[in-house]
């Protein structure tokens, strides 16, 4: 033990000894925390909409008002041809663009059924499909107003949404607890790859090995100080995501930490790994990013696991990010209970298991 807690120590001092080492354990992380949970939002605000008006009459006009009046729309530019319109999506200057028909309030002055052309920029498929949402909205809620008995169901039954766990859409309460598991992850693997490809680079390695600790002494001594950071930020985070951002967090606390250093035995087996297989830093820190990428793409934050095809399904089963986001956001929005914390737990404990096991078996490989 005396052994065991002078490496812990070593390995704490060397992680802390300088006031940079300190300040970018901390502050480059809560700035990511600030940053992305604006900049990730999965809203569409602020786009332009596109108009080609060949009607001009009144019912034209009330569209076009309603539209205008919308907060997801920044501005209408008007067009006076279909080149226009072509060369306005082309040039991306709008993400998508309406057409009303010279009849179209002729149509409605009738009672008859008045059509809009809708023309959407297919390369921003997701944002051009909430665009399309929106002004189906727009002009639904005018339908309903100009002809709400040709709109009115005789039947008074219909559908009542309710959106449960999140019940505004506010897009920040999904994306922040998704945002905590994500940066604890960045930090901690940038820490953990770093410790062994250390001792190479300041030739301190050989010394390590003449010392009278133990292999399973040395890892140990080298998990618990990016533990500590880890765990440290993840608390950080979990409060500043209610005192700040207001984003509940209903579940347990204990839960959630326990799952946090499960989750970061797993990381921390992964970063040794890369660590082990570096000669110096760079090459540590270069192997840590390219961990990291697919660990994010695949973990189901970027888009749902479900809709990936069948094979890269079953990778996402090696992705401890994977589990701890399920953890994550279950715990903030809806009161995870014990028994489906543990269901992500085991499998976050058998990648724990299997990553320090290969990161103790290379590590013992390299020093002979």
């Amino acid at each position: 033990m005396g052994r065991l807690v002078a490496m812990i120590v070593k390995e704490t001092w060397a992680l802390l000894r300088d006031p940079k080492s300190r300040i970018i354990l901390v502050v480059p992380p809560l700035l990511q925390l600030f940053i992305f949970t604006y900049a990730t939002t999965l809203d569409v605000r602020n786009v332009d909409i596109g108009i080609l008006d060949r009607a001009g009459g009144q019912h034209a006009g009330e569209l076009l008002s309603r539209i205008a009046g919308s907060p997801n729309f920044r501005k209408l530019i008007y067009l006076r041809s279909i080149d226009e319109l072509r060369a306005a999506i082309d040039d991306q200057k709008v993400i998508a663009a309406i057409i009303i028909d010279q009849d179209f309030d002729r149509a409605i002055e009738h009672g008859g059924q008045a059509t809009i052309g809708l023309v959407l920029d297919g390369r921003r498929s997701n944002a051009a499909q909430i665009v399309a949402g929106y002004l189906g909205e727009i002009v639904a809620g005018m339908s309903t107003d100009i002809l709400p008995g040709a709109t009115a169901d005789p039947d008074p039954g219909g559908v009542v949404v309710t959106n449960w766990y999140n019940p505004n859409l506010d897009y920040m309460w999904f994306t922040l607890p998704s945002l905590v598991a994500i940066i604890v992850s960045v930090s901690g693997l940038a820490v953990t790859s770093q410790t062994v490809a250390r001792e190479r680079e300041l030739g301190t390695f050989d010394q390590l090995m003449v010392s009278p600790l133990r292999v399973h002494e040395i890892l140990i001594g080298k998990m618990i100080p990016p533990m500590m950071v880890g765990i440290f930020n993840g608390v950080l985070f979990v409060i500043l995501a209610g005192a700040v951002f207001h984003v509940p967090f209903t579940g347990s606390f204990l839960l959630l930490l326990m799952a946090l250093c499960v989750y970061l035995l797993a990381l921390v087996g992964i970063g040794l790994l890369v660590s082990a297989a570096s000669q110096t830093q760079q090459q540590a820190f270069l192997g840590s990013f390219l961990v990291m990428v697919p660990l994010i793409l695949l973990s189901g934050y970027a888009s749902p696991i479900d809709n990936m095809p069948g094979w890269l399904q079953i990778v996402t089963y090696g992705d401890p990010l994977s589990y701890f986001l399920v953890i994550s956001q279950g715990l903030f929005l809806k009161a995870m209970p014990a028994a489906a914390v543990f269901q992500q737990v085991w499998p976050l404990a058998v990648i724990a298991c299997v990553t320090l096991t290969a990161a103790a078996w290379l590590f013992r490989a390299r020093m002979e």
